[in-house]
Protein backbone atom coordinates (compact mmCIF):
# COMPACT_ATOMS: atom_id res chain seq x y z
CA UNK A 1 0.00 0.00 0.00
CA UNK A 2 1.06 3.69 -1.16
CA UNK A 3 -0.05 6.53 0.18
CA UNK A 4 0.06 9.94 -1.20
CA UNK A 5 0.01 12.74 0.91
CA UNK A 6 0.65 16.61 0.36
CA UNK A 7 -1.22 20.39 0.80
CA UNK A 8 -4.33 20.99 -0.53
CA UNK A 9 -3.91 21.80 -4.73
CA UNK A 10 -0.51 19.74 -4.77
CA UNK A 11 -1.93 17.13 -7.21
CA UNK A 12 -2.60 14.05 -5.06
CA UNK A 13 -5.38 13.22 -7.31
CA UNK A 14 -3.55 12.82 -10.33
CA UNK A 15 -0.44 11.26 -9.10
CA UNK A 16 -2.70 8.41 -7.37
CA UNK A 17 -4.48 7.85 -10.37
CA UNK A 18 -1.10 7.92 -12.45
CA UNK A 19 0.45 5.33 -10.14
CA UNK A 20 -2.46 3.23 -9.84
CA UNK A 21 -2.82 3.02 -13.12
CA UNK A 22 0.90 2.03 -13.56
CA UNK A 23 0.62 -0.41 -11.06
CA UNK A 24 -2.92 -1.88 -12.31
CA UNK A 25 -4.27 -1.37 -9.27
CA UNK A 26 -6.94 0.57 -7.57
CA UNK A 27 -6.75 4.10 -6.38
CA UNK A 28 -9.14 5.70 -3.21
CA UNK A 29 -9.61 9.30 -3.20
CA UNK A 30 -10.28 11.49 -0.98
CA UNK A 31 -14.26 12.42 -0.52
CA UNK A 32 -15.00 15.56 -2.32
CA UNK A 33 -17.26 15.65 -4.93
CA UNK A 34 -19.92 13.64 -2.99
CA UNK A 35 -19.19 15.31 0.50
CA UNK A 36 -22.40 16.91 1.96
CA UNK A 37 -20.17 19.23 4.27
CA UNK A 38 -17.46 20.35 2.58
CA UNK A 39 -18.94 23.22 0.81
CA UNK A 40 -20.73 24.27 3.97
CA UNK A 41 -17.94 24.41 5.43
CA UNK A 42 -16.29 26.60 3.59
CA UNK A 43 -19.06 28.88 4.17
CA UNK A 44 -18.94 28.77 7.76
CA UNK A 45 -16.23 26.77 8.93
CA UNK A 46 -16.42 28.05 12.66
CA UNK A 47 -19.90 26.12 12.36
CA UNK A 48 -18.83 22.86 10.49
CA UNK A 49 -15.13 22.61 11.13
CA UNK A 50 -16.24 19.81 13.42
CA UNK A 51 -18.77 18.37 11.49
CA UNK A 52 -16.30 17.86 8.53
CA UNK A 53 -13.14 16.70 10.64
CA UNK A 54 -15.54 14.03 11.77
CA UNK A 55 -17.09 13.33 8.00
CA UNK A 56 -13.33 12.76 6.62
CA UNK A 57 -12.12 10.66 9.82
CA UNK A 58 -14.80 8.17 9.09
CA UNK A 59 -14.53 8.02 5.21
CA UNK A 60 -10.40 7.74 5.47
CA UNK A 61 -10.83 4.97 8.24
CA UNK A 62 -13.27 3.19 5.27
CA UNK A 63 -11.13 3.28 2.47
CA UNK A 64 -8.27 1.75 4.67
CA UNK A 65 -10.22 -1.01 5.55
CA UNK A 66 -11.06 -1.32 1.73
CA UNK A 67 -7.78 -0.75 0.53
CA UNK A 68 -6.36 -3.70 3.20
CA UNK A 69 -9.14 -6.15 1.94
CA UNK A 70 -6.45 -6.18 -1.50
CA UNK A 71 -3.29 -6.22 -2.35
CA UNK A 72 -1.01 -3.28 -3.67
CA UNK A 73 -3.14 0.13 -3.82
CA UNK A 74 -2.99 3.70 -3.71
CA UNK A 75 -4.43 5.91 -1.37
CA UNK A 76 -4.95 10.03 -2.31
CA UNK A 77 -4.77 10.98 1.77
CA UNK A 78 -3.91 9.20 4.95
CA UNK A 79 -5.64 8.69 8.12
CA UNK A 80 -2.76 10.54 10.06
CA UNK A 81 -2.54 13.34 8.02
CA UNK A 82 -6.10 14.14 8.59
CA UNK A 83 -5.49 15.00 11.98
CA UNK A 84 -3.02 18.36 10.67
CA UNK A 85 -6.28 19.61 9.13
CA UNK A 86 -7.98 19.38 12.70
CA UNK A 87 -5.06 20.72 14.78
CA UNK A 88 -4.78 23.97 11.96
CA UNK A 89 -8.81 24.30 12.48
CA UNK A 90 -8.33 24.25 16.38
CA UNK A 91 -5.69 26.49 15.75
CA UNK A 92 -7.78 29.06 14.01
CA UNK A 93 -10.91 28.66 16.53
CA UNK A 94 -13.44 26.84 13.85
CA UNK A 95 -12.71 24.27 16.64
CA UNK A 96 -13.03 24.45 20.17
CA UNK A 97 -10.23 22.38 22.59
CA UNK A 98 -12.80 20.34 23.64
CA UNK A 99 -14.19 19.36 20.43
CA UNK A 100 -10.55 18.83 19.23
CA UNK A 101 -10.02 16.58 22.48
CA UNK A 102 -12.92 14.30 21.22
CA UNK A 103 -11.46 14.11 17.89
CA UNK A 104 -7.84 13.13 19.32
CA UNK A 105 -10.04 10.57 20.84
CA UNK A 106 -11.67 9.17 18.03
CA UNK A 107 -8.41 9.07 15.70
CA UNK A 108 -6.58 7.13 18.40
CA UNK A 109 -10.01 4.26 18.59
CA UNK A 110 -9.37 4.27 15.06
CA UNK A 111 -5.77 3.86 14.35
CA UNK A 112 -5.60 0.98 17.24
CA UNK A 113 -8.14 -0.98 14.80
CA UNK A 114 -5.63 -0.15 12.37
CA UNK A 115 -3.07 -2.15 13.65
CA UNK A 116 -5.60 -5.29 14.26
CA UNK A 117 -5.62 -5.01 10.12
CA UNK A 118 -3.26 -7.49 7.91
CA UNK A 119 -1.18 -5.47 7.64
CA UNK A 120 -0.43 -2.62 10.41
CA UNK A 121 1.12 0.36 8.25
CA UNK A 122 1.75 1.22 5.03
CA UNK A 123 4.88 0.02 2.86
CA UNK A 124 5.71 3.58 1.86
CA UNK A 125 3.99 7.45 2.35
CA UNK A 126 5.15 9.56 -0.93
CA UNK A 127 4.94 13.09 0.26
CA UNK A 128 4.04 15.64 -2.66
CA UNK A 129 6.02 19.37 -1.68
CA UNK A 130 5.22 22.41 -3.61
CA UNK A 131 5.85 26.17 -3.39
CA UNK A 132 2.65 27.99 -1.80
CA UNK A 133 2.59 29.87 -5.02
CA UNK A 134 2.51 27.04 -7.68
CA UNK A 135 -0.31 25.35 -5.15
CA UNK A 136 -2.27 28.65 -4.78
CA UNK A 137 -2.15 28.49 -8.90
CA UNK A 138 -3.16 24.85 -8.41
CA UNK A 139 -6.19 25.66 -6.63
CA UNK A 140 -7.06 28.36 -9.31
CA UNK A 141 -7.01 26.72 -12.12
CA UNK A 142 -9.19 23.56 -10.96
CA UNK A 143 -11.97 26.11 -10.40
CA UNK A 144 -14.26 24.56 -7.51
CA UNK A 145 -15.94 27.69 -6.09
CA UNK A 146 -16.24 27.21 -2.72
CA UNK A 147 -12.06 26.60 -2.58
CA UNK A 148 -11.39 29.92 -4.01
CA UNK A 149 -9.65 32.64 -1.79
CA UNK A 150 -11.56 36.20 -1.80
CA UNK A 151 -10.51 38.79 -0.10
CA UNK A 152 -13.15 38.46 2.31
CA UNK A 153 -13.10 34.90 3.00
CA UNK A 154 -9.85 34.21 4.73
CA UNK A 155 -8.94 31.44 2.63
CA UNK A 156 -5.57 31.99 1.51
CA UNK A 157 -4.57 33.05 5.36
CA UNK A 158 -5.72 29.51 5.96
CA UNK A 159 -3.69 28.13 2.83
CA UNK A 160 -1.23 29.94 4.04
CA UNK A 161 -0.75 28.35 7.77
CA UNK A 162 -1.85 24.95 6.77
CA UNK A 163 1.83 24.97 3.95
CA UNK A 164 3.48 26.13 6.67
CA UNK A 165 2.94 23.49 9.13
CA UNK A 166 3.40 20.59 6.41
CA UNK A 167 6.89 20.65 6.51
CA UNK A 168 6.99 19.49 10.09
CA UNK A 169 4.43 16.73 9.67
CA UNK A 170 6.48 15.00 7.29
CA UNK A 171 9.36 15.26 9.33
CA UNK A 172 7.43 13.96 12.05
CA UNK A 173 5.53 11.53 10.18
CA UNK A 174 7.24 8.04 11.68
CA UNK A 175 4.59 5.32 10.61
CA UNK A 176 6.07 3.82 7.74
CA UNK A 177 9.12 4.66 5.38
CA UNK A 178 8.05 8.07 3.13
CA UNK A 179 9.91 9.81 0.38
CA UNK A 180 9.19 13.19 -0.46
CA UNK A 181 8.97 14.95 -4.59
CA UNK A 182 9.27 18.07 -5.03
CA UNK A 183 6.36 18.95 -7.48
CA UNK A 184 6.73 22.89 -8.66
CA UNK A 185 9.09 21.54 -12.03
CA UNK A 186 7.09 18.48 -12.67
CA UNK A 187 3.99 18.08 -15.17
CA UNK A 188 3.25 14.48 -14.96
CA UNK A 189 0.47 14.78 -17.77
CA UNK A 190 3.82 14.82 -19.90
CA UNK A 191 5.67 11.22 -19.86
CA UNK A 192 8.75 12.52 -19.32
CA UNK A 193 8.17 14.05 -16.15
CA UNK A 194 6.18 11.06 -14.66
CA UNK A 195 8.74 8.41 -15.87
CA UNK A 196 11.05 10.33 -13.49
CA UNK A 197 8.36 10.09 -10.76
CA UNK A 198 7.75 6.82 -11.27
CA UNK A 199 11.43 5.59 -11.29
CA UNK A 200 12.09 7.54 -7.96
CA UNK A 201 9.06 5.55 -6.59
CA UNK A 202 10.09 2.64 -7.56
CA UNK A 203 13.55 2.80 -6.48
CA UNK A 204 12.61 3.81 -2.79
CA UNK A 205 10.24 0.68 -2.82
CA UNK A 206 13.33 -1.19 -4.19
CA UNK A 207 15.44 -0.07 -1.23
CA UNK A 208 12.77 -0.79 1.30
CA UNK A 209 12.52 -4.62 0.31
CA UNK A 210 15.81 -4.89 0.66
CA UNK A 211 15.99 -3.12 4.14
CA UNK A 212 12.95 -6.02 4.92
Amino acid sequence: MIILAGMIGVGKTTYSARLAQELGTEAFFEPVDDNPILDKYYENPDKYGFALQVYFLNQRFKSVKAAYAQDNNILDRSIYEDALFTYINALQGKISQEEYGVYQGLLETFVHEITHFPKEQPDLLVYLDGSFEHILSNIKKRGRSFEQPTPGNGLEDYYRLLHSHYQKWYQDYDRCPKMIIHTDDLDIHQDQDWDTVYQMISQKMKDIRKEA
